[in-house]
């Protein structure tokens, strides 16, 4: 929709304003995420109106929506956005996906990027030359799949939707994505023009060979002529085509390159054989095609490189099984399509099939390997009860299955979209990359033309000076300078999960290697996170069962790991849990509710303090001061106003821990753990690990005022959590690190999440970062030191037209092969 026809609407969502729009204004509506009062209406309005180009705001706390009017001349959409954002809010956006055919080097990505940036309502736009896919964020219900695809046709490309669940359509098999199918079509039809071009290249390139041996036979003129002739115009019709898209929009490219390169040495052969009169002349037809048929194959070699720096994602997508055995009541088992099941539907599996869903073993035991999808190599055993993701491939035994998440919200299709907007984002120094391919051609084009008028002054004639110039135009390769950083993070980030590492995004990738310090949570991320009941000791008469039965009523509204323990132990003892009123939680201090008309109150000393009730005895202090001494948990239990007793917990230190903080330290790194527990049992923890320092009774506030003190002093903070009271320090470091047995909160707030909960994995993802960085970093150099050094030598006449074809050929594929060692990383293991 043309925003310009758009009217305004007022705050309560009437009419129109009735104000004339001028051609070059823009209405737009944005639904804005995050305010919560007027102060915060106060703040979106400031901001939007600091901008140059606003001329009217009008922001309803109601509809949570902002209407704009402003210049386009002056400002876009994602200006706004971003000013928002900057505000501390967001604006929803729809995320779109596309997949690109046509582009040979940066500039094209960069073309199509500037062509859907300009689109309005598109509020940021991302290319990836080495996937050849397009990802933008654009206002929900503002733009089409088919207006996008017009954009990118128009710029001289062709685009393909991935917005139509492709994911999800198949056949029944198990194997790849069908769309995949396409690139590998791609390469196979360019090996059939590869082995034409090759063929009617090769007896030009021959001569060349026995004349070096002596043998002065020379193929006649006309006979070159149609050998050359179907290569340069059939099989090189790929440049010439590329080169007129670009030029047409006013820019320039690797085609541009290579169609002036070849066409100035055939048409001088041409030139030359019109001159002959017969008599021998010396010819570059053998240039213009060996050229050409080293840069397509070059460009296959790329090809096939490409695909294997993005196999992480085919082979998670391989995983999808399509149809499911469906347990139906009666009618037994009926073969579905994975699309038609509910949450709640019974699946059952057979041994050695994959899980088609996630959802809760209901009956059947098995091993089940989900290496895949967290990266851990031994099988895992699964009874009733436990909780198993789709993908996974069952042992020996059979399994039903209650389906508990389909379609998008399954383990697996988060992994993809993890992995996916993680090599679909840009390292920061890609920026520089972009600003220097942009004027690359250009340059290259201006340096051949030099070359060109330097040979010709320095009297060498026009032939010789053509030929250099040519051998600039062909050794250019602006390939490499694309494909350095983007295959690198593609190869790095398939990698990583493959080992159970989902980075989000580059900004996790691009801090993790200059992390010094890491903050773990206790519960759930150095320890299991399933602690039992150890002890329960009441006071003042009152009974032991009595005791549990109250202090599990109320912890029963409590998803916390202690909370679920005493439930536990109330349940196995056979207890009826009570129903409980007027249950009330203070975040990191413990929760409180009534039961039968009686007050009760399960937390730490400092609920009991604001609460008025009097504190344990000197020797019931003593008693629990050592229990905490020894790693234990105790909630203290408070009736009616006075204290009745106590509970100890034990959470078994997780058997990785102790080896990972001795990893970190071994790379220099310090190890500090925040925990709500007792200073004692901090101390405790810290003490077994190997810690820096174990800091108890932190809240979950406290633990991101910890990390931002520590960024004030220097330090770059990674934070590792598993639970919602975690996110606040998540946010706040600079790398954020989720277990993945933890919960969606967390996974959502950190960058990098860890598939399977074992804390060795946080040097692993630091590594990874490290060995990812360093790629590109080599990829970049070799890049820029090949052009430094290849154009000159060209200038001067040192590489013939073919050897510098052949160079520009190998100088991307090479890049790209130095990306896929990457694909060789283990956790744990070396690059």
């Amino acid at each position: 929709m043309d925003s310009r026809t758009e009217t305004f609407e007022t705050a309560n969502g009437g009419a129109a304003s009735g104000k004339p729009t001028a051609p070059n204004q823009a209405d737009i509506s944005l639904q804005i995420d995050g305010m919560s009062c007027a102060s915060c209406v106060g703040r979106v309005e400031k901001a939007v109106k600091g901008l140059d180009g606003v001329a009217e705001v009008d922001v309803n706390l109601a509809l949570n929506k902002a209407h704009i009017r402003f210049d386009r001349d002056k400002l876009d959409t994602a200006k706004i956005a971003d000013a928002i954002k900057d505000a501390g809010y967001s604006v929803s956006q729809s995320q779109l996906s596309f997949d690109i055919d046509g582009m040979t080097c940066a500039n094209c990505a960069l073309r199509v990027e500037k062509a859907l940036s300009a689109m309005p309502d598109v509020t940021s736009a991302s290319v990836n030359f080495a996937l050849e896919r397009a990802d933008i964020s654009a206002l929900p219900g503002k733009i089409t799949d088919a207006a996008v695809i017009k954009a990118i046709e128009d710029a001289g490309y062709h685009a393909t939707s991935r917005n139509k669940s492709n994911l999800d359509a198949g056949d029944g098999s198990d194997g790849p994505d069908a769309g995949d199918t396409a690139p590998a079509a791609k390469i196979d039809r360019s090996l059939i023009l590869l082995a034409i071009s090759a063929l009617l290249t090769a007896p030009l390139v021959l001569q060349m060979v026995w004349m070096n041996f002596g043998v002065a036979y020379h193929l006649p003129a006309w006979v070159e002529l149609a050998l050359a002739t179907p290569v340069q115009f059939i099989i090189g019709r790929r440049f010439y085509k590329g080169a007129w898209a670009a030029l047409r929009h006013r820019s320039a490219n690797m085609d541009v390159l290579v169609a002036l390169g070849t066409s100035a040495a055939y048409f001088l052969s041409i030139y030359n054989m019109a001159l002959s009169s017969g008599s021998e002349t010396h010819l570059y037809f053998e240039a213009s095609a060996a050229i050409i048929t080293l840069i397509l194959a070059g460009k296959i070699m790329e090809e096939r490189a490409k695909r294997g720096a993005s196999a992480a994602i085919r082979e998670l997508m391989a995983l999808r099984p399509r149809r499911a055995r469906k347990l139906i009541e009666g009618e037994g088992e009926q073969d579905v399509a994975i699309e038609s099941l509910a949450v709640g539907d019974m699946v059952r599996v057979l041994p050695g099939e994959r899980l088609p869903v996630d959802g809760t073993v209901r009956s059947g035991e098995s091993d089940l390997d989900e290496s895949l999808i967290t990266g851990e190599t031994r099988p895992v055993a699964r009874v009733p009860g436990d909780a198993v993701v789709g993908g996974a491939v069952n042992g020996t035994g059979r399994l039903d299955i209650e389906v508990r998440a389909v379609g998008d919200d399954t383990t697996l299709s988060r992994i993809i979209r993890l992995v996916e907007q993680a090599q679909t984002g840009k390292a920061p120094v890609q920026k520089l990359v972009d600003r220097v391919s942009a004027v690359f051609v250009p340059v290259v084009v201006a340096i051949a033309f030099a070359t060109l008028i330097g040979w010709l002054l320095a009297g060498f004639g026009g032939e010789a000076s053509i030929v250099a110039a040519v051998s600039v135009l062909v050794i250019a390769c602006p390939c490499a300078l694309g494909l350095a950083t983007p295959t690198a993070l593609v190869a790095g980030t398939g990698s990583a999960a493959r080992n159970g590492i989902l980075i989000r995004n580059f900004d996790a990738l691009e801090q993790a290697h200059n992390v010094d310090t890491v903050i773990f949570d206790k519960t759930g991320t150095l320890t299991e996170g399933t602690p039992t009941v150890r002890d329960v000791c009441p006071v003042d008469g009152i009974d032991r069962n009595e005791l549990v039965r109250l202090t599990a009523g109320v912890q029963a509204a409590s998803e916390h790991p202690l909370a679920r323990a005493i439930v536990s132990l109330a349940r196995d003892e056979e207890m009826t849990i009570p129903e409980i009123t007027n249950f009330k939680g203070k975040t990191g201090a413990g929760v409180m509710a009534e039961i039968d008309g009686r007050k009760v109150a399960i937390g730490s000393e400092s609920l009991l303090s604001d609460q008025g009730i009097k504190q344990p005895n000197d020797e019931t202090a003593t008693a629990i001061q050592k229990h905490e001494g020894e790693g234990r948990t105790v909630i203290l239990i408070a009736v009616d106003g006075v204290f009745a007793g106590y509970i100890t917990l034990e959470d078994r230190i997780r058997e990785t821990a102790k080896q990972a903080i001795a990893d970190l330290k071994a790379r220099g790194i310090s190890s500090i753990m925040l925990s709500g527990d007792s200073q004692d049992v901090a101390s405790y923890v810290a003490r077994e690990l190997g810690l820096e320092r174990g800091e108890g009774r932190i809240r979950p506030q406290d633990k991101a005022l910890e990390v931002e003190k520590l960024r004030k002093q220097g330090r770059h903070v990674a934070m590792v959590g598993d639970g919602i009271n975690d996110a606040p320090a998540l946010a706040a470091a600079d790398v954020g690190i989720a277990m993945g047995g933890g919960t969606d909160v967390a996974m959502e707030t950190a960058g990098i999440t860890l598939m399977r909960s074992d804390p060795a994995l946080v040097s692993a993802a630091i590594d990874i970062s490290i060995a990812t960085r360093r790629k590109i970093a080599q990829n970049l150099f070799w890049a820029f030191a090949y052009n430094v050094v290849g154009v000159p030598l060209a200038a001067f006449g040192v590489l013939s037209p073919a050897i510098a074809g052949a160079a520009m050929a190998l100088s991307s594929v090479s890049v790209v092969g130095n990306s896929l060692t990457l694909r060789r990383w283990k956790a744990g293991g070396k690059e």
